[in-house]
């Protein structure tokens, strides 16, 4: 199951990259733009067939991918070649600009990428991204109205049998613990509670927040036990337990340690179930992981310096931190043979949920990946696009002549810079994942 978990995440990533190169080339060829190429992957080209004037093929790394459109350097706006006179940089534009003139026949005078409009060239650049970011979307769709996540509900899962202290949440009770308010009042697992002091709830967090706000007054809850209705009496005891924001998660102090408040305590635990979700928490849970792994992204320059101390010193790797494709195998490969920690463990249904939500991640992460404003990554021509539109407006309202397109091919030695470092970047990440791999439970 391993080895499945591993090839069925392979084969997603396979996928996500060719739907990714596919958003390019469709609007490509829709707006007229000469495409010879399309190809998964990097290297050595392991098979390929030519269809009209595009070549589709497969090459050895499959670790990206591409569509070659001719004119994506524009020349002078004489049309000649700019002198090689300004230094050794200079030099590696010039030879891009030259390559990419002598593939233009004189057929494809106007089939040039440049030559389109800024609009046009939004639409084709940002056509992968964005169909990583509906390919993420139709997966979580799957997932959470198909499936279902998993959800708080009102029945009972275990009882507490004594009040532990705060700071202790996990201790075994001893006698000199006091008994917990559910275990006096007859609270068992599996009761489904109906109404909490005679007001209907229907979740568990209305329960939760019932709960804390009482100060010690017996109030009445109705559970269904067996499919009959019963009425209990309890009192909760007024304990120190931990601040929980909007979303029930414990709130830490500057210190990193729970922050406490006195509120009411029963000492009862929630059944957790996977139920589906309305389509309508789509945008909502979309716009969370986009932000998510943008922040991510942001803090990864830093993050790899712990990576790299871990790598060499051995210490425990940060389980939010970045992972290679090594990584995100091993990943997969506990996901697919999750076991059980106690009692009914994950079913062939949960691990294929697992599998579905990481490569869901992965088309997330390569939108947003993606759209940095740098070369070569397709952020980088959308800026340049965007750049080409504000200086022809700018022009506009100057009343000056067209300042023509944006020549990206000056920031080649930047893109070289960043390739330089995705690829060193990779490098350590691949070592850290094989001699120091991060603990996924």
């Amino acid at each position: 199951m391993y080895l499945v978990g591993v090839l069925v995440v392979v084969l997603g990533v396979i996928v996500s990259i060719a739907l990714h190169e596919i958003g390019h080339l469709v609007p490509a060829k829709r707006f007229g733009v000469k495409c010879t190429q399309y190809m998964i992957g990097f290297g050595p080209t392991l098979r390929s067939r030519r269809i009209g004037e595009t070549e589709y093929g497969v090459k050895a790394i499959p670790l990206g991918g591409y569509v070659r459109m001719i004119g994506m350097f524009p020349p002078k706006p004489d049309g000649s070649r700019r002198p090689d006179t300004t230094g050794r940089w200079a030099l590696v534009a010039e030879q891009a600009r030259h390559d990419a003139q002598r593939e233009i026949g004189p057929e494809d005078a106007d089939r040039l990428f440049y030559q389109r409009s800024v609009p046009k060239r939004l639409v084709i650049m940002l056509g992968g991204p964005v169909m990583n970011l509906t390919l993420a979307v139709g997966l979580l769709a799957v997932i959470v109205c198909g499936f279902g996540v998993p959800t708080t509900t009102r029945t009972v899962s275990a009882v507490s049998q004594c009040i532990l202290p705060a700071a202790q949440p996990d201790r075994a009770c001893t006698a000199s613990d006091p008994k917990a308010p559910a275990a006096q009042a007859g609270f068992l697992p599996g009761d489904e509670i109906v109404s909490f002091g005679g007001t209907p709830v229907t979740n568990w967090a209305q329960v939760q927040r019932a709960i804390r706000a009482d100060q010690g007054t017996p109030v009445q809850v109705v559970v269904r036990r067996d499919g009959r209705p019963v009425t209990l009496t309890v009192t909760p005891t007024v304990t120190e337990r931990p601040v929980l924001d909007a979303n029930g998660n414990a709130v830490t102090g500057p210190d990193g340690k729970p922050q406490l408040t006195s509120v009411g305590f029963l000492g009862l635990s929630p059944t957790t179930a996977l139920q589906r979700q309305s389509p309508a928490v789509l945008p909502g849970l979309t716009w969370d992981a986009v932000r998510q792994t943008a922040a991510v992204i942001v803090t990864i320059p830093a993050k790899m310096v712990g990576v790299a101390e871990s790598a060499v010193t051995g210490s425990q790797r940060d389980p939010n931190g970045p992972i290679s494709l090594v990584g995100i195998g091993r990943a997969a490969g506990e996901a697919a043979t999750a076991e059980p920690a106690a009692g009914a463990g994950p079913t062939a249904t949960d691990r294929f949920v697992s599998l579905l939500s990481l490569i869901a991640s992965l088309n997330i992460a390569l939108f947003v990946f993606n759209l940095i404003p740098l070369l070569p990554l397709d952020g980088g021509h959308v800026a340049g696009a965007l750049w080409e539109g504000l200086r022809r407006r700018i022009a506009q309202w100057r009343h000056r002549p067209d300042p023509g397109p944006v020549d990206i091919a000056r920031a080649l030695p930047l893109a070289y810079g960043v390739v330089s470092l995705l690829i060193g970047m990779s490098a350590l990440l691949v070592y850290a994942d094989i001699v120091n791999p991060v603990s996924f439970g």
